[in-house]
């Protein structure tokens, strides 16, 4: 499994070609009414069949490259260690264990282990990211009345 801090954004060339791919694959999949397609790469002649679903993820793939966004995929029912989801919170393990013993994120023991969904550390994230904006704003609000900024 990658680490977080190997997972890197697109360079300006990948997101130019995601970009320039998108459109293509995006007409493409509205043509599509079957759950099975086959791919052929033009390189080496060689045709793939592959679910239907795995040509949308890279339709999202390509989206997110080309909005210069890192992209890294997880299978949902994976769980995750203490470490690891600490590394993806970017907060300190002991942290970490403190938000789940509070039941802030659900968890699993496994042995003297625990074990987090990956899925739970992730909304876990968002909705931290929506509380610091909504906090931010909080904050910018209460310097303009008072005063705080210039005009």
């Amino acid at each position: 499994m990658i680490s977080t801090d190997q997972i890197r954004r697109p360079s300006k060339t990948e997101q130019k070609m995601a970009i320039e791919s998108l459109p293509a694959l995006s007409s493409i999949l509205s043509n599509i009414h079957s759950e099975h397609t086959e791919i052929e790469i033009e390189e080496t002649g060689e045709r793939i069949k592959i679910p239907a679903r795995a040509l949308v993820f890279l339709g999202d793939i390509l989206k997110a490259m080309g909005e210069g966004k890192p992209v890294s995929i997880v299978p949902m029912a994976t769980e995750v260690t203490t470490q690891k989801a600490a590394e993806i919170l970017g907060c300190s393990r002991p942290y970490l264990v403190k938000l789940l013993e509070e039941g802030a994120i659900e968890f699993i023991k496994v042995g003297k282990h625990r074990r987090i969904k990956f899925e739970d550390v992730v909304a876990y994230r968002e909705k931290m990211k929506v509380q610091q904006k909504n906090n931010i704003i909080d904050i910018m609000g209460a310097d303009d009345e008072l005063g705080l900024y210039d005009s």
